[in-house]
This record gives structure tokens, sequence and C-alpha cells, in this order.
């Protein structure tokens, strides 16, 4: 890991750019700390620099109540290679769904499992690199989605205490399997007329998590619209579990 550049935002927030290997990532620490702050790693869609306001939001809520975000750039997305088969399979999606027709379960596997396989490995080796620096310690959350990629860390790294997820995307049935083999507390939301989300599926995601403590927050409105109130919530949920 090789930081690149460092800004002070506010009285409170130090963003410092990094990359590892050939990723790009930023990480939010407080200005000033007496004492190492638990990590959430936040997840997104991929296309870093578009996410980067909503990201910044959430990374700055999380550092004024005592937490360190971090984010990396998703495969394939940004300025990072694009895997062909991907692009293929979301160039299936997007046909299907303008003549609305129903998304084969075999292009949701070609578009999501090859971005799984790839990110899962680049955030456990995120989680090296940065929970070796004095201003971060563990335990660590996760928070967002893709929510295939937060269902197979919470299943396979055991730093990550507890996990915010977003069901607003496609799930391979295969992750319906990981997700029986989670059993850290989760905090769920779902959008309910989420246009790009299979509702049904996101339900039975949900109920297919192993967690003894598993909580489904479900708002009305579309892809974008989650209310600002559960960004409290979800940091109400990582104090209760990351300190």
């Amino acid at each position: 890991m090789r930081f690149t550049s460092e800004s002070r935002l506010d009285d409170h927030v130090l963003e410092r750019e990094f990359t590892l290997g050939e990723i790009p990532g930023v990480l939010w620490t407080a200005g000033s700390a007496s004492a190492p702050a638990p990590l959430v790693l936040l997840g997104h869609p991929g296309g870093l620099r578009r996410m980067y306001p909503r990201l910044l939001a959430r990374a700055s809520h999380l550092v004024a109540d005592g937490f360190a975000a971090t984010t990396i750039e998703l495969p394939g997305g940004g300025d990072r290679p694009r895997f062909a088969a991907v692009e293929e399979a979301r160039a299936e999606l997007h046909r299907a769904l303008a003549a609305g027709e129903p998304v084969d379960d075999g292009i949701v596997d070609r578009l999501v499992l090859p971005l799984v396989d790839e990110a899962v490995p680049e955030w456990r080796a995120c989680l090296d690199a940065l929970l070796a620096l004095p201003e971060i310690d563990g335990p660590v959350g996760y928070a967002g989605g893709v929510i295939a990629i937060g269902v197979r860390m919470a299943a396979v790294e055991p730093r990550i205490a507890a996990a915010l997820l977003f069901a607003g995307s496609y799930v391979p049935r295969a992750v319906l399997d990981e997700a029986r083999r989670v059993a850290i507390p989760l905090h769920v939301l779902l959008q309910w007329d989420d246009e790009g989300n299979d509702r049904q599926m996101a339900l039975q995601l949900f109920d297919a998590f192993g967690s003894q403590e598993k909580t489904l927050h479900a708002n009305m409105g579309g892809h974008t619209g989650v209310p600002s109130f559960e960004g409290e919530a979800a940091n109400r949920f990582f104090a209760r579990h990351l300190r």
C-alpha cells in the first residue's frame, strides 16, 4: 500500500488516497485521534469517482462517531481493466430489462460472481495493510454493496464482526448457500420499490442468513431513496458491535 495524497476536509476528517498495487482507494480517519479507531469498509457498485460524494458523506458520519472508513475501487470499475464476460452479461441484462423480460440466472451469475471472486481477495489484502497502521484497529465492519460481495466477506473474513448490507443488486443463487454460513450480526437495508432489485430474492437472501441477530429495514422508494435517518441507525448498529 502506498499513500498518494492527503487532505484535511474539515476540523475532524483526514482523507488519504492510496494505491494497493494497482487498486485505488481512500482512507478517512479523524484529524486528531488519541486511540486507534475501529474500521468500516465501504462497499459500492463500482466507479469510485462517480460514487465519491455518497461515499464521503457516509465516511464523514462514521468518522464523526469515532470510526475510520475506507473504500477501494471495484474490479472492472473506474479506470480499472474491464472484464469482457462481465460487460457482455451487463449488456444482456440491459436488453432483458428493456424488453420487459425476466433476468435469467445465468446472466446474473456471469455478471456478479466474477466480481465477487476478484473483489473479496482484494478487500482482504486491503484489510491486511490498513490494520497494520497505528491509527486503525479491529474489530471491522462492512457496509454497502454489491451485496454478494458483502455476503462473501461476511462468510469468509473472520476480522469482520458486523455488516450493513444494501439489498439493491442482483444475487446469484449460489450466494444463498454462502448466506447460510454467515453468523455475524447483520443490518440489511431494502428499498421496497427499487427498480433494479428483485425484491423476492432480497427477502429470500435475508431469510437464508444464518445470523442469530439480523435486522431488515425496508423503506418505500427507489434505489437512491434511502432515508437519511438510516445513516444514524447504521452508525448505532456499528457502535453496538465494533466497540
